[in-house]
């Protein structure tokens, strides 16, 4: 039975799929649903040494991410917490996987093809591979 659904959102198009994908699922009440969000740590922050300023103001759109977040909770037929973390997004949605101790992980696949997943990688089949859990993988709408 599935008792614990972590759905990693990351604030793209599909986001809106992954929520209605989670929304079709016939869920007890009792389930717990945690809608996370990870914020990609940027290369530069981490090369940079502390005491030197950044380029540029970081911008970190927390609240904007937050917001966006509550509102696909008011959505849910089921009650659902928060998880915004900072990290590389595979590692962390695998991370709070393991703390919830999740029986499915709901992510968005971007679609990424040829080179650009091979450079940029792809977070769903790192979860995939990685996850002690079922994953279910929600794909672009084809139009």
């Amino acid at each position: 039975m599935v008792k614990t659904i972590l759905v990693a959102l990351d604030g793209s198009e599909i986001a809106e799929r992954v929520i209605q994908t989670l929304d079709d699922l016939v869920l007890p009440t009792d389930t717990r649903v945690i809608l996370c969000h990870v914020f990609p740590t940027p290369e530069s922050e981490m090369e940079l040494p502390a005491d030197r300023p950044l380029a540029e103001p970081p911008t970190f759109p927390y609240f904007q991410i937050e917001k966006q977040l509550q509102s696909y909770q008011e959505q849910l037929s089921v009650n659902s917490e928060l998880e915004l973390v900072t990290g590389d997004p595979a590692d962390e949605i695998i991370r709070l996987a393991n703390i919830y101790k999740a029986d499915l992980v709901i992510i968005g696949s971007r679609g990424l093809t040829g080179m650009k997943r091979i450079v940029q990688g792809s977070v769903s089949s790192q979860v995939v591979e990685e996850a002690d859990c079922s994953v279910l993988v929600v794909k672009p709408s084809k139009s």
